[in-house]
């Protein structure tokens, strides 16, 4: 209505009347917003929103690219395996905290005073749980270096100790010791020894597994050099560690290749441009890629 006041008063003067005068200017700035809106230039202007979701979907591509980082998803299962061998001991420990009470009410529980026998029974079974412990903290560590412990006095210390710690527990509960027997009073006082038992077993297998994730060829930044030293001074054999890493870089070759990012047929050159490791090896695998071409 401004443009349309303002555009009467200047033909106030040309002698038409006021409503003619008016639609006139009605008329002109029809004509003029039509022009503008026929340039489709506001449209092409990205909203906020648009740049949200475009910040958004590059940040999404970016970490689907670093989840195939090799030092990336070790990274990632180390911390699944840290959450899950906290989750285990915790339910371990708070399986054999409520079992030691358990143990103390069996030991106790003809006891009329409170004598050094009767503190002492607070000790028997955190005593049980640290031998039990030792074992199962040895075969998980153990079995993050590939070695899985198996040894016959082991298993008879571990599942004699549970089956001590299982009998003292729903000892008081059991049919020829109470005279109207509860079958849910045993089942309460057989879950710490229970859940205790399931932790020792899967927490080593928990362990063995993560260590046996392929990964992706050699940490990022590690040479095939660094990763010989690192082998010799954890003891490996030289060929051993030479078969090992040949073989985690075949697997890695083999995986280029079937995407396409490496020939069918790569030479030693392209292998070691793609893999990071030294000539020698690179021949090795592209050896080892020909070999299982012929076979």
């Amino acid at each position: 209505m401004a443009q349309v006041e303002k555009y009467v008063a200047c033909h106030a003067a040309s002698g038409d009347s006021k409503r003619v005068q008016e639609l006139r200017a009605e008329v002109d700035e029809a004509h003029a917003l039509l022009a503008l809106q026929g340039d489709p230039a506001p449209l092409l202007v990205d909203t906020k929103r648009v740049r949200r979701s475009r910040k958004r979907a590059a940040e999404a591509v970016q970490l689907h690219a670093l989840a195939q980082n090799p030092a990336a998803r070790a990274w990632q299962a180390a911390r699944v395996r840290l959450v899950l061998t906290a989750v285990t001991l915790a339910a371990l420990i708070g399986a054999l905290g409520w079992s030691t009470t358990g143990v103390h009410y069996t030991l106790t529980r003809t006891m009329t005073e409170r004598n050094a026998a009767w503190w002492g029974a607070w000790a028997v079974e955190p005593v049980i749980s640290a031998v039990l412990l030792a074992v199962v903290t040895a075969k998980a560590y153990l079995a993050t270096h590939g070695l899985v412990l198996t040894h016959r006095h082991l298993t008879a210390v571990e599942f004699g100790a549970l089956a001590v710690t299982l009998t003292l527990n729903i000892w008081p509960y059991t049919p020829w010791q109470v005279d109207r027997f509860d079958p849910m009073q045993l089942l309460a006082h057989a879950i710490g020894p229970l859940v205790a038992i399931g932790a020792v077993t899967v927490l080593p297998i928990i362990w063995s597994a993560f260590a046996s994730l392929q990964l992706g060829s050699l940490p990022v930044g590690t040479t095939s050099h660094e990763y010989s030293q690192n082998a010799a001074e954890e003891g490996i054999p030289p060929d051993r560690t030479t078969n090992a890493r040949t073989a985690l870089l075949v697997e890695r070759a083999q995986q280029l290749i079937a995407t396409e990012q490496l020939p069918a047929n790569p030479s030693a050159t392209r292998l070691r441009e793609a893999l990071a490791c030294g000539t020698d090896t690179a021949r090795e695998v592209r050896d080892a890629l020909r070999t299982k071409d012929a076979a």
